[in-house]
């Protein structure tokens, strides 16, 4: 056979060699590409490399639901009376490796500061520095329905009947165990952010002072309220939901000032939905997952979005000072969406909660980055700001002006004084110079044109009225800032602040595409805090901003240079400032113990009263009474409940408890009689989703009684007859 031609010999020799230099490039370029992102074993991975530690946890942190006035409308006479929902403390931690922080929302009015420094201590005995002033944010939902008390300043022992243990204990008490809990729960895990707007769920209350500041700064924004929602979803490694914070800035006020219940009003109640939906077969307060929905800044921000009208006439309230022609401020009052304050929290509730549950839904951007945290101490009373080249200003000693005492639409005060007010009264003046004595020329100058009716920062007896030292912090979450609030900033000061911290943050290039998010209520309560254009109109809010005029130039510049230590690393050179006072002396209550009780002759405690129907349909309310201790006697109430709704399980053959006085669909109303006698009175709402079977409702108490010369607590507890739900007619 013929050999095959030359050619073809060489020219496979050739495509074989060409094969080998291909691979032997291919080698080359993979190992150099190795080489070039080859990192040694001494190199510590970015944080981004890793997940972060993540712990969430939830307690109890209700206080006494009775005598003790509810803190928010600033009234003395609206005492509690019973439970409308539970109150909760949530914390979520958050480590990367180096860092760690916690930011806790508790369904409280605001953190007082005195709240803080006894978390503070207590958190300090049992973990040593690992939890401090600079990586812990408290923040409040606002509801205006938790037991008032828990204050160190004189102005707030006034308006809440003083300083009560059996209000801060179980605060305290709580906020360190949702702490806690936290802290035992911790794992690697993740967190996505998403962002989104709610309308229909808010409405500005003091317009007019909006349009105050500058048009075009105005017209940088479509509405005169942020509608904003940020959700942070927490998960563990295997995308499970383990938790979520969210921001919405709204008052909870839905609840109003004639309601006599522990309520956790509308944020409250957007918490309980979205646990419920998670924890699924879990009583209230029960359940791995945790859903915090914090405030932000909704100093000027009302859910009642029926607007303001006169109560007697149904019109329109007076647009410049919302009053009303026949009845003044008192007859002025916002209403709506709902019937009634329970439909219109749960409606606003409801709304928050939806948007939130999208929002968490659709998470997908993951958070990634270091953590930080600077915090610092300031006297408010003399912060000088630069305002430009030649001029400097001051912030003021505190002081409240005439429209404090108008209230809001939200609740207006009982006298005769109306919003926007930018001159004194002659007669409440005098009575003022007379009991108090006249604000000093300097103040009244400094907070000009605020007609001053306290001038707090000058009255220090038996204690300071007003907070001098004030917190300012700041937390970074990777491109999450989270700015904790001292007060109820309006919805342009808000603005502004963002605006600020993100500058600063993103001025060195360390941060990019940052969420500036506001916390409120955070850390010690200091009143409100509006643009210098709105204090000029000196509605109830500017009245309220107790520093002056550039409080909020003052926090600004503060908030500014926390920003910068944080994007230049430089957060350990920044001062600590003057620490707050922590009172031990001159801490006063003026509520008396409670008394001994009393059962009817020929009764027991527990004995009801008035009994339930033998049947109901599922949507109608049962409704039952017993003779009651008075709740005060139960003393700590966390992780306890004063009722249960019971459910017959057949096939176990034992009562199953399907309500506490935890849940949305119980109401306990607590009766105060005469000759130390009380009754208690439980709905159960029924809802339509109630199974068809036997149920039952218990009553748990206290009572006190005298024996000898000393003084007895115990335990009791009353039954309802069985009865029947059903969803047929009968």
């Amino acid at each position: 056979m013929a050999s095959p031609p030359r050619c073809r010999r060489v020219s496979a020799c050739e495509a074989t060699l060409a094969v080998l230099f291909v691979v032997a490039v291919l080698v080359n370029v993979t190992l150099i590409s190795l080489m070039a992102t080859w990192k040694t074993p001494t190199d510590p991975p970015s944080p981004q490399d890793n997940p972060y530690l993540i712990g969430v946890g939830r307690a109890d942190c209700t206080g006494p639901p009775a005598e003790i006035p509810l803190m928010g409308y600033a009234n003395p006479e609206q005492t509690a009376a019973g439970i409308h929902t539970r109150l909760y403390s949530r914390a979520f931690i958050i480590d990367d490796g180096r860092r760690r922080v916690v930011f806790v929302t508790a369904d409280v009015g605001m953190i007082s500061q005195r709240l803080r420094l006894e978390v503070l201590r207590a958190l300090q005995v049992k973990y040593g520095d690992l939890y401090r002033q600079e990586n812990l944010v408290l923040s409040g939902t606002h509801t205006h329905c938790g037991p008032a008390g828990y204050f160190q300043y004189t102005l707030f022992m006034v308006t809440s009947k003083g300083f009560m243990k059996a209000s801060i204990k179980p605060l305290v008490n709580g906020i360190v165990k949702s702490i806690d809990i936290a802290h035992r729960n911790v794992k690697p895990g993740r967190i996505y952010r998403s962002r989104g707007a709610l309308e229909h769920s808010s409405l500005n209350r003091s317009p007019h002072s909006y349009l105050n500041n500058p048009k075009e700064e105005r017209d940088r924004y479509q509405w005169n309220t942020d509608k904003q929602v940020l959700v942070l979803k927490f998960t563990d490694l295997d995308g499970d939901g383990i938790g979520m914070l969210s921001w919405f800035a709204v008052h909870a006020v839905s609840m109003n000032y004639t309601n006599r219940m522990v309520s956790s009003d509308n944020m409250g109640y957007a918490s309980y939905l979205m646990e419920q939906e998670k924890n699924r077969g879990q009583l209230p307060g029960q359940g791995g997952f945790v859903a915090g929905f914090s405030s932000s800044n909704l100093g000027d921000v009302s859910p009642n979005t029926g607007g303001p009208r006169c109560m007697n006439t149904g019109l329109p309230c007076d647009y410049l000072n919302s009053s009303c022609p026949i009845g003044g401020t008192k007859m002025c009052k916002a209403f709506g969406p709902g019937d009634d304050m329970f439909d219109s929290t749960r409606i606003i509730g409801h709304s928050v909660y939806r948007k939130a549950k999208e929002l968490y839904a659709m998470a997908g951007e993951e958070v990634v980055g270091s953590l930080q945290a600077a915090h610092q101490w300031v006297n408010m009373t003399d912060v000088t700001v630069q305002i430009n080249d030649t001029h400097t200003v001051s912030t003021c000693k505190p002081a409240l002006g005439h429209s404090f005492a108008a209230g809001t639409t939200d609740g207006g005060g009982d006298l005769n004084f109306t919003q926007g007010a930018v001159e004194g009264d002659p007669f409440w003046d005098g009575i003022r110079d007379a009991l108090l004595g006249e604000p000093s020329s300097q103040t009244q100058e400094c907070h000009h044109p605020k007609p001053i009716l306290f001038s707090t920062g000058e009255m220090n007896w038996p204690l300071p009225w007003h907070p001098q030292i004030v917190d300012v912090q700041i937390i970074t979450i990777g491109s999450v800032a989270v700015v904790a609030v001292p007060g109820e900033m309006t919805t342009m000061s808000g603005r502004r602040l963002r605006e600020a911290v993100k500058q600063e943050l993103e001025s060195e290039g360390a941060f990019k595409d940052t969420e500036v998010v506001l916390a409120g209520l955070s850390n010690i309560y200091t009143h409100y805090i509006t643009t210098y254009e709105e204090y000029q109109v000196q509605r109830y809010e500017g009245a309220s901003t107790i520093y002056g005029p550039h409080t909020l130039s003052a926090y600004l510049q503060k908030y500014r240079g926390l920003a910068r230590a944080i994007a230049q690393d430089k957060v350990s050179e920044l001062p600590l400032g003057p620490p707050p006072p922590f009172f031990e002396k001159n801490l006063f209550n003026l509520l008396p113990a409670p008394s001994v009780d009393r059962a009817p002759d020929n009764s027991s405690f527990g004995d009801v009263l008035q009994q339930v129907y033998p049947i109901y349909r599922q949507g109608e309310v049962v409704s039952v009474t017993f003779v009651a201790g008075n709740p005060r006697n139960s003393g700590d109430i966390r992780e306890k409940t004063f009722v249960t709704v019971e459910i017959y399980d057949n096939t176990t053959d034992s009562w199953e408890i399907v309500h506490t006085d935890a849940s949305w669909e119980t109401r306990f109303h607590w009766l105060k009689g005469s000759n130390q006698q009380s009754n208690a009175t439980i709905e159960w709402h029924i809802p339509f989703t109630a199974p068809w079977g036997s149920y039952r409702i218990k009553h748990l108490g206290h009572y006190k009684q005298r024996v000898g010369w000393q003084t007895l607590v115990s335990p009791y507890e009353g039954m309802s007859d069985v009865f029947r739900v059903t969803g047929s007619s009968y």
